[in-house]
């Protein structure tokens, strides 16, 4: 999901969170190797959202495009490899690419593709004009460039030939990786490729959320997420894991200009080498979540609710409050906008509503409606004054460019008048400075008199009495319009005391505005200076700053046309937008709640129109789940017509016939609605949306004339697991799959640091060689030997609850009193514009912060075992007993542990008993123990009590003490 600007307002406002990643030279000989200790401090398990990785490298902004695509792959796998040098993950690796969205995503990717169809048909014929020139002029064009069509980046789609090969080709490199790099022995590498429904960041969230549900899960896991979207920051947070942290490239560092058209056809070599080597150097960031955790935690304490105070609930809330500034499955409401402080606005009114509730607004997921109406009511009391305040602030912005306008003019005027008659030094200066300047011509001559004027007059009306000595009709012309211009400025810029007046967080940053208008786009990052859509200002027929906007609002965005119209779309807007709400907070918390729901409308309600919310829900929000499309079917829905070639022929009639009976999906020409933006891309493609039942009735009846291999690329499967020969689970794999002949293995946590079921993968052959599948570059075959490949399914997931787990050991803390204080500072001056240390613009990564994880050498002093968990797991191994599982009887689960039935809440769903003591759990954690400015009495004597070891006689299943996972100590010592 990508929330424009999120990234840089996070970093400005909480600096500590950000720190640059260590790297280390790599050489052939004494240079940095995969098994050495992490400079940047270890982690266990590296979850890679590959989108991030695949679309820098097949279409780059600011370098050249690889020309073939098994270039992209080979810059693929370089870059993964330079990526996992950085995180060096000693258990898990999981590789997610982009499966079949939701429903909800389709109408954003929609959009995207549609857009860069029609992007990269302008740059083609832009391309091509541009060739044209030069062979006109006699100039020599590349061969490399003249003739060739540019990369269709829609192939990055789920069902393209393109995916299909990219998925081929990560299997090999894992496969080599794991036979020849010793650093990679007891690694174990998930890939989830685009053949598995879910986008990718949220697939390895139901990773993580799958893992956690196996009663030997570690709760001190420390986790790292790659990749450049800025929802993975609250993905990280919904986890509620205690070490977790994003890898990232740093997109703001030594930011390169866009290659122009000129750049692409006229490039030399050595030029483009230099860029290339320039780019293998940028460098990344680490954003360190449990950091950030810390911050919210001094932010979001309210002393005066009427409930115990839970940091991991009010991280909730903090996290559903963010949804409303921008996601992807839902248009931001008007009122609220990252770059315009949106988030502290909102958080601002949790702050003041939350004494007055009962509850917090969501629980695991789970929207609390009474809450929510609350917190938008006082947003709504706010809504006018934010609309007149945006206003003044464009207002401010526009006087700002037209003087910037108007001076340019006036400087290059000047300059093209009297630049020529700048002394090149031969002339002889006066050594006694005259009280009355003499007036002189063009020609050097003294004009008969002198002026009237001092020096100081002279030099602070330099230009005007330049021009004026000049006996130069050009001159003359070029001063009356420089004064006509600065008479017409004054007319048309009053003084606007009223504006000025109103002191909000949106009007300290007026300047920097148009500076911080960036938007963090994984394929794209725009440069500081842009250029708008077109240089006329788009009209505003609804004028949020006048009253009667909302009903002006729905005239025009909705056409209505009576009152009694408005009413009834205002209602049904709000309706699907409360469930919108809703569905983003479930997808991240318990993963997809339906596959078929998406958001029916191009614009958002106000939050005032938001009322009587349990009105429209008299039973509650409820989904059906549905099933997720095929491939063929989202390409369907979401790829123009331009890009059909990404799809088997049969489908080309329905996009392109005029006859076809769902042409209308597929619109060469449509509307943007600027919407007040300034940018082309962040205006609004109008596009219809699909009729679902339409479109898979015309697909399906295509799908009998489908070839074998497209058949094939038309499947939904399950992702796929890769071990070494030496892990620690190879030969218990192999003997059960391969000379038992079993189909399926489950195993659990304790042995390997990953749970789940195993299944035999049935192209798979033990004796066999993989063949290198690129037709580019050097590497050889792999024996089949070194490796395992399975089918892997997940855990079975419970529900999932938003608590920190049981056994964990907190971080080091990263704030020190000074930086707490500030942060308290700031919240009680209402300083939320970032004028102090940290809220820069030019932002840089200046924190030496390492994560180390969880603080302390012997972690068996930190917290006690308890039944079923981690540690108790890992002692009963040790003292030889058998790790068996009971069958699952009744109520048990296939973990051995009962299964408590559930009870029902006031939100309408069951939870487990166990995790009911919630005023025992906020007890227990306070990372923030030694601010008592901020922390409550109760909260701060029970935290993190050292037990010290005691031994029980006759039980030793019960004794204290971490120990590490069974398993052989010896690893590879050098490459095969």
């Amino acid at each position: 999901m990508g929330v424009p600007a999120l990234f840089r307002w996070l970093s400005k406002k909480y600096p500590k969170i950000i720190s640059p990643v260590i790297e280390e030279e790599q050489h052939d000989i004494g240079g940095a190797k995969y098994e050495d200790p992490n400079p940047n401090g270890e982690i266990d398990n590296l979850y890679l959202d590959m989108n991030g990785i695949v679309h820098p490298c097949s279409h780059p902004e600011h370098k050249r495009p690889p020309e073939t695509e098994d270039e992209m792959f080979l810059d693929i796998f370089t870059y993964t490899d330079r990526v996992l040098m950085m995180a060096r993950p000693r258990k898990v690796l999981m590789i997610a690419v982009d499966g079949v969205a939701p429903r909800a995503k389709m109408n954003q990717q929609r959009a995207r593709r549609f857009r860069s169809a029609q992007d990269a048909k302008l740059k083609q014929m832009a391309i091509d004009k541009e060739i044209r020139e030069k062979e006109a002029r006699g100039e020599m064009i590349n061969d490399a460039v003249k003739g060739k069509k540019q990369w269709d980046s829609n192939a990055i789609t789920p069902g393209t030939p393109f995916m299909d090969r990219l998925a081929e080709a990560l299997r090999y490199w894992v496969a080599y990786k794991l036979s020849t790099d010793p650093g990679w022995a007891n690694l174990q590498v998930i890939i989830s490729d685009a053949t598995v429904p879910g986008e990718g960041e949220h697939k390895l969230m139901s990773f993580i959320r799958s893992q956690r549900s196996d009663p030997q899960y570690n709760p001190n896991t420390r986790h790292c997420i790659y990749g450049l979207d800025a929802d993975l920051i609250f993905l990280g947070l919904a986890t509620h894991e205690p070490h977790f942290r994003v890898l990232r490239e740093d997109v703001f560092a030594n930011q390169e200009r866009h290659m122009t058209v000129s750049d692409h056809v006229g490039m030399s070599k050595d030029q483009l080498s230099l860029i290339e080597e320039r780019d293998k150097k940028k460098p990344f960031l680490w954003l360190h979540v449990n950091v950030l955790r810390e911050y919210l935690g001094i932010e979001l304490y309210n002393p005066q609710i009427s409930f115990p105070f839970d940091l991991e609930r009010a991280i909730d809330d903090w996290v559903f409050i963010c949804f409303f500034a921008g996601n992807d499955f839902l248009p931001h409401l008007p009122s609220l906008d990252v770059r315009d402080n949106g988030i502290d606005t909102l958080v601002n009114c949790w702050k003041r509503c939350i004494p007055r509730l009962r509850d917090y607004l969501t629980c695991d997921g789970k929207l609390n409606l009474q809450s929510v109406e609350t917190l938008l009511g006082d947003l709504a009391i706010k809504e006018d004054e934010i609309f007149r305040n945006r206003f003044a602030a464009e207002k401010r912005r526009k006087e700002g460019r037209k003087r910037r306008k108007v001076a340019e003019e006036q400087d290059k005027a000047l300059k093209s008048v009297y630049m020529s008659q700048v002394t090149k030094g031969k002339d002889k200066a006066p050594i006694v400075p005259d009280k009355n300047m003499p007036l002189m011509d063009t020609s050097g001559n003294i004009v008969e008199g002198y002026a009237s004027f001092s020096n100081k007059d002279i030099v602070e009306n330099r230009d005007t009495v330049t021009l004026a000595g000049m006996a130069n009709n050009d001159a003359a012309a070029a001063l009356k319009k420089l004064i006509d211009s600065k008479k017409q400025l004054k007319e048309d810029t009053p003084i606007d005391t009223e504006s000025s007046a109103v002191s909000t967080p949106t009007s300290t940053a007026d300047a920097d505005a148009d500076a911080d208008a960036d938007s963090e786009e994984p394929s794209q990052v725009h440069p500081k200076k842009r250029v708008a859509a077109n240089d006329e200002e788009p009209s505003d027929d609804i004028r949020l700053h006048e009253p009667g906007y909302q009903k002006r609002y729905y005239q025009v965005k909705f056409h209505c046309k009576t009152d009694e119209e408005v009413e009834q779309v205002r209602r049904e807007v709000v309706k699907s937008y409360i469930e919108g709400i809703s569905w983003v907070a479930l997808y991240y918390y318990q993963g997809c709640p339906s596959w078929t729901w998406f958001y029916p409308y191009h614009y958002a309600p106000f939050a005032s129109d938001m009322t009587n919310l349990k009105d429209l829900f008299p039973a509650g929000i409820k989904f059906d789940l549905g099933e997720p499309f095929r491939p063929y079917e989202q390409l369907m829905s979401v790829l123009p017509a331009a890009s059909s070639h990404a799809l088997p022929d049969v489908f080309h009639t329905l996009m392109k016939d005029p006859d076809s009976e769902i042409i209308e999906f597929y619109p060469e020409e449509f509307e943007i609605d600027m919407n007040g933006k300034k940018m082309s891309w962040q205006g609004i493609p109008l596009l219809p949306f699909i009729d679902e039942k339409r479109l898979l009735d015309a697909v399906q009846g295509k799908y009998d004339k489908l070839t074998a291999y497209e058949k094939e690329r038309n499947t939904n499967k399950q992702a796929e697991l890769f071990i070494s020969n030496e892990n620690k689970n190879y030969e218990r794999f192999a003997e059960a799959l391969y000379k038992q002949d079993l189909q399926s293995v489950k195993f659990s946590f304790a042995k390997s640091s990953l749970a789940g079921l195993a299944i035999k993968f049935p192209s798979f052959d033990p004796c066999g060689t993989l063949k290198f599948p690129l037709k580019e570059g050097n590497m050889p075959n792999i024996n089949k030997k070194d490796y395992l490949q399975v089918e892997y399914h997940f855990p079975q997931k419970a529900w999932g609850k938003s608590m920190l787990l049981n056994g964990f050991i907190p971080a080091v803390p990263a704030l020190t009193t000074a930086d707490r204080n500030e942060v308290l500072y700031q919240l009680q001056s209402n300083n939320v514009r970032g004028n102090s240390r940290g809220f820069n613009n030019n932002f840089q990564a200046s924190s030496d912060y390492v994560n180390h994880g969880p603080q302390g050498k012997e972690v068996f002093k930190m917290y006690s075992m308890r039944r079923g968990g981690y540690r108790s797991s890992l002692q009963h191994l040790k003292d030889g007993g058998k790790n068996e599982r009971v069958p699952a009887v009744n109520n048990a689960s296939p973990y051995g542990i009962p299964i408590h039935q559930p009870q029902q809440n006031q939100y309408g769903y069951g939870y487990s008993q166990v995790y009911g003591n919630q005023a025992n759990y906020g007890a227990t954690y306070n990372q923030f123990g030694q601010a008592s400015a901020y922390q409550p009495q109760s909260y701060q004597s029970q935290t993190y009590q050292r037990r010290s070891y005691q031994p029980h006689n006759g039980n030793s299943s019960a004794r204290s003490g971490y120990f590490p996972p069974p398993g052989p100590a010896s690893g590879r010592n050098g490459y095969r």
